[in-house]
């Protein structure tokens, strides 16, 4: 369902939840403009990108949460465009134990504990990280291919597929016959597919989705915002979905019935007459 274009979000406040010692927070926020719902009672916009691990773990463990609420069948999940590195080269030669030491100034041997730690949290929601063999690179055509599957209605497959072939499969998803592969395997028709990333075709898209993170002030991904109304950023734990979903919904049921402040049948049409 589309978006008002005039939405933005801003942050008025937290709601903490404390598991243990560890305290997590639901970002409160608050929309201007309006926005389109249709027949769902909760929209679930997702800001993600294909090779960041948190991402894939966040949306599982979302996924776990939907399947644990009631109403999931009301809530409709919407992934949004992010590249954590735009200028990301196709061909990466180093590994991503590598890039990881390179980055943030450790050892090779140090950023294999911090991978491996993360594969143990992917393990837990039932996805299988093989961080040896992952083979980094530009998501650009990755996002416009998912942004394709979005207008053929086949968005959570695409975007499954992507997801498993980074960080599972050990595919390169800039490459085009890898993506071609991939768009078939999620039942989109691999010779459209091709037309798609051969021509410059939902680069527009994917480039809104990346503003419009901007304009929120989105940092890093995942980035979750219910209904326009709260957001919650990075892999939270299942808990902290389920409570969000709960809240959200309840909100969304309240009633509030008109007070009269003024009214004695006077000066009103109704049932054909109308009394002066």
């Amino acid at each position: 369902m589309p978006l008002a274009e005039s939405v933005y979000l801003n942050i008025a406040g937290t709601i903490r939840y404390n598991k243990g010692e560890k305290e997590f927070r639901l970002l409160v926020v608050y929309a201007t403009g309006s926005m389109n719902r249709g027949a769902y009672a909760m929209k679930i916009e997702v800001w993600s990108d294909f090779v960041c691990p948190f991402c894939y773990i966040g949306k599982r463990r979302l996924e776990i949460a939907l399947e644990r609420f009631p109403h999931k069948d009301r809530v409709e999940v919407v992934f949004r465009s992010f590249e954590l590195d735009p200028d990301a080269k196709k061909q990466v030669d180093l590994s991503i134990h590598e890039m990881i030491a390179q980055k943030y100034g450790i050892s090779v041997e140090e950023a294999k504990k911090l991978n491996a730690d993360v594969g143990r949290q992917a393990a837990a929601v039932g996805l299988t990280f093989r961080f040896d063999t992952m083979k980094p690179t530009n998501t650009f055509d990755a996002h416009r291919l998912a942004k394709y599957a979005e207008a053929q209605g086949k968005l959570p497959e695409m975007a499954n597929r992507l997801f498993q072939a980074y960080f599972t499969d050990s595919l390169r998803i800039s490459d085009h016959d890898v993506l071609i592969g991939l768009a078939g395997d999620a039942g989109l028709d691999r010779e459209e597919a091709k037309q798609v990333l051969e021509s410059g075709r939902y680069s527009d898209e994917v480039r809104k989705d990346e503003a419009e993170a901007a304009r929120l002030g989105v940092r890093g991904v995942p980035f979750f915002v219910l209904n326009r109304k709260y957001a919650i950023s990075g892999a939270q734990p299942i808990e902290v979905f389920i409570q969000a979903l709960e809240k959200v919904w309840e909100e969304e049921q309240e009633s509030s019935p008109l007070q009269p402040l003024a009214s004695d049948g006077s000066g009103q049409c109704a049932d054909g007459s109308c009394r002066i």
